[in-house]
């Protein structure tokens, strides 16, 4: 009985020794570390420096982080991976977080298979090396543990129970409907000229395909600013382009009131989100200030219960309504 018990501990102790040692034989690598999988700001050179300072083997796997229809994972030869080019692949992957395991050696090649994308530098390549895994490791020797001697049987023991805690009950703070000392009613400053504001479209975002998605910032080669028409713009069209500017930062000025409409040219990019509709009022339009001959018949609001203003009194920053730049940042994080 004690020797078979010997045996089988043994057994368990080389089944675990072996699958401690498959473990860590397997790898995860995030590509891109922290900057995940996506346009880099420096080039190819960020993806290449990452794999540098990376050892692959079989049976790795590499993960791929992007926002959801901006980008997607497409393996490629050598040839296309030169090239950039996306006609031919041996597989594409548009879920993310993509995985993907390195079931061979040698050199693996992804790109991003969205226009542009791989030629700003969205692409990497991954030498894997063979998996040496049973070679140059020893078989580990069988094991013969003494036997143990049998246990004394033990005494249940009940476990004392503990008093369960008293619940306890916090009530919530009526709020106060009575007006606080010392307000005073606010009036609503009259408005005045303000000097014409630039505005910087996607702030630190800059202008790229929105993942939640003037001066617009972006990558050179990896976008542009197209004005088109109203019908244009929802088609995603650039057929006919009003105007076309690729050299980043694009500076935009508003000269005319009424809609303008903008988007990137490069395939792809518009239906995915990039693209921008912006509000022009006419300059110096003002809203008429009330009449001091009217008294009202309800009490003065306090500052807590000001109501905002309605779309007719939004104050024009540099032909720009407020409202309506409020609403082209709203479309932004849509």
């Amino acid at each position: 009985m004690a020797v078979s018990r010997s045996k089988t501990l043994a057994f368990a102790a080389i089944a675990i020794a072996a699958l401690l040692h498959s473990s860590v034989a397997q790898t995860t690598h995030t590509v891109g570390g922290n900057t995940g999988w996506t346009i880099p700001q420096g080039g190819d050179s960020v993806y290449s420096n990452w794999a540098s300072g990376n050892s692959f083997s079989v049976g790795d796997i590499l993960v791929f982080n992007f926002a959801a229809g901006a980008h997607d994972v497409t393996q490629v030869n050598k040839a296309d991976y030169d090239s950039c080019s996306a006609t031919n692949p041996m597989m594409t992957s548009t879920n993310t977080p993509a995985r993907i395991t390195l079931n061979t050696s040698g050199e693996h090649y992804f790109i991003c298979g969205v226009p542009g994308h791989c030629s700003a530098g969205q692409k990497v390549t991954v030498n894997v090396l063979a998996s040496t895994t049973g070679s140059s490791s020893p078989s580990p020797a069988p094991m013969v543990m003494p036997p143990s001697p049998s246990p004394a049987p033990r005494r249940a023991l009940t476990p004392a129970s503990a008093p369960s805690p008293a619940p306890t009950t916090v009530s919530a703070p009526t709020p106060s409907t009575s007006p606080v000392a010392g307000d005073v009613p606010l009036s609503a400053p009259a408005p005045s000229a303000r000097t014409p504001m630039t505005y910087t479209v996607g702030d630190s975002f800059g202008w790229n395909i929105p993942t939640s998605g003037a001066i617009f910032n972006y990558t050179a080669g990896a976008h542009n600013v197209a004005e088109v028409t109203s019908d244009a713009y929802t088609a995603c069209t650039t057929a006919n382009p009003i105007s076309l500017d690729s050299n980043p930062p694009s500076r935009i000025t508003l000269t005319t009131a009424g809609e303008h409409f903008y988007l990137c040219a490069i395939p792809g990019h518009c239906s995915a989100g990039q693209q921008l509709s912006i509000n022009v009022s006419g300059a110096g339009s003002t809203s008429p200030s009330p009449s001091g001959s009217t008294t009202p018949s309800s009490p003065s609001p306090t500052a807590g219960d000001m109501a905002p203003p309605s779309p007719n009194s939004a104050a024009t920053v540099g032909g720009v309504s407020a409202a309506a730049f409020l609403s082209v940042v709203a479309a932004l994080l849509l």
